[in-house]
């Protein structure tokens, strides 16, 4: 990954801090276990226990768990894995321990505000003395990884790398040939092919049943929002670079017209009318039923097989294709925004382990390990010769691998290459992954920033999608934008949020 110059002096002086706490100055904690942590050597003959605790997405372990059983023997550990399917129920069980002092060894912090107010209550252990701890962590991760698990000037968290790059629109191209029309490359043509799937009866049943798009909120507007250089409001992906400065999308010139235009989509009438309420598969359902021709969604989503079985299933003549970016009236084109200050995990230890150099020791092993070649090899697709083998240094999935390795992503405290780890478990749908991953992105910050005191972002974030939808529905005039804002920032002290978001991402080398 690339540092900039700001980033890599704020890696230095963590690196610094980090030498300096083995080598002198005032007793602490820190210093004592930094110098016992991380030297290969246990104190104890058998296995470190060690609880691990994550949300699971509905993912079980299975009864023969080789990653566990390797892990294990090769790092003298007794790893037990506490799983929670759903993200709401995982952080109020972390915060009920997190008030009895019983956090587990190792955990994720669902976001950077939970990990942000984990750390102020002294509830996590700071990590920065650690770092030098970690070289293959720490090499494989990059820095710009580093900078999502610091709160503060410390680093509370040990990031997750990697970072998916999909989404995209999909269109029915059965439905195009059908009425004669090809693939829209603007926004323009993007708005008549919906209203053709709309009115001209594209599945030939002789009945208006169809719809131009459908989505989840805001979500399906995305590359609409990137047409105009601006992103979507919804889902914090407000903050970015632009002419070498931070800006917020909500103050840009460019978001009246980018939402004068989605108006312009539901006036048609060629909009999902439930796309406000849709929720989980609902918008998905609805075109893998062949009721609607074009939706804003993920290759995972659309042509792993179990996928293509439900499509085709219910019209075998259905052809889904992934669609080019539209462009917007200056040629900008963008499919939707990746927060690149947003991690798929921010692993934490509790403050207890510094007490605890036995365990500590243990967790930045099991870091360095599954950064490594061999580690990151096991956790990511199993066995060497039973679920993978090796052809030069290009994995090949086996038979068994696609069968038994699919919930070794558990054990992936490291992160991965995201877009290379995909082609290989999914060679055959590469060409998929590779069109999305290669799609024009506006990277936002905001996974990067800390919520300054007094700033409710959940209760501002209501009000921003709250009257976004009053925009584009026509419930208010788009005249009174700049009234919005003025709402926005009396009301709920936006513009301390902003202030306080460009002060701390230029402090990371952002924009300055």
């Amino acid at each position: 990954m690339n540092m900039n110059k700001t980033g890599a002096t704020l890696l230095a002086t963590l690196m610094l801090a980090a030498t300096l706490a083995g080598c002198g100055g005032s007793g602490n904690g820190n210093k004592e276990n930094a110098e016992g942590a991380g030297n290969g050597q246990a104190t104890s003959a058998g296995p470190v226990d060690l609880e691990i605790a994550q949300i699971s997405w509905g993912t079980n372990l299975p009864g023969e768990d080789f990653v566990k059983k390797e892990l294990d023997a090769k790092l003298n550990l007794t790893i037990t894995q506490t799983l929670v399917g759903d993200q709401a129920d995982y952080e109020n069980q972390m915060n009920v321990r997190a008030a009895s002092n019983n956090l587990p060894d190792l955990f994720i912090a669902t976001t950077k505000a939970h990990l942000q107010k984990l750390a102020e209550s002294g509830s996590l252990l700071d990590l920065t003395p650690y770092l030098e701890k970690l070289p293959e962590y720490t090499a494989a991760a990059g820095e710009d990884v580093l900078k999502k698990g610091i709160i503060g000037d410390k680093q509370y968290a040990l990031p997750k790398a990697g970072q998916a790059r999909a989404y995209t629109y999909w269109i029915r191209k059965d439905w195009l040939d059908k009425l004669g029309l090809p693939k829209p490359a603007t926004v323009d043509e993007l708005l008549e092919v919906a209203k053709a799937f709309t009115e001209q009866d594209p599945d030939g049943n002789g009945k208006k049943d169809t719809m131009g798009l459908t989505g989840t909120n805001f979500q399906a507007f995305e590359p609409i929002f990137g047409a105009y250089g601006v992103t979507n409001i919804f889902d914090t992906t407000q903050l970015f670079v632009k002419d070498g400065k931070v800006v917020d999308t909500l103050y840009e010139p460019a978001m009246k017209e980018a939402l004068t235009t989605i108006r312009k989509f539901l006036d048609a009438g060629v909009v999902d009318p439930e796309l406000v309420s849709n929720k989980g598969t609902m918008a998905q359902d609805k075109a893998f039923q062949g009721k609607v021709g074009i939706i804003n969604i993920d290759w995972a989503q659309m042509v792993k097989e179990d996928k293509v079985k439900v499509w085709k299933g219910a019209n075998p003549k259905a052809d889904w294709i992934q669609l080019d970016a539209p462009k917007g009236p200056d040629g900008s084109a963008y499919s939707n925004a990746v927060n690149i200050g947003m991690a798929g995990g921010l692993w934490a230890v509790p403050k207890r382990l510094e007490k605890e150099p036995e365990k500590l020791n243990k967790i930045l092993e099991l870091f360095n390990y599954t950064a490594s070649a061999d580690g990151g090899r096991l956790v990511q697709f199993g066995i060497k010769d039973t679920h993978y083998t090796l052809d030069g240094d290009k994995v090949v999935i086996t038979d068994k691998g696609r069968e038994e390795a699919g919930y070794t992503w558990l054990y992936q405290f490291a992160g991965r290459e995201e877009t290379d780890y995909l082609k290989t478990k999914f060679t055959d749908l590469a060409a998929y992954i590779d069109f999305e991953a290669n799609m024009p992105r506006i990277e936002t910050l905001d996974g990067f920033v800390q919520s300054p005191a007094g700033y409710n972002a959940a209760d501002a974030n209501r009000f921003i999608e709250e009257e976004m939808i009053k925009f584009i529905y026509g419930k208010n005039n788009i005249e009174n934008y700049d009234k919005f804002l003025s709402t926005l920032e009396s009301t709920f002290k936006y513009d301390t949020y902003v202030d306080a978001a460009v002060e701390q991402l230029n402090k990371l080398g952002y924009g300055k």
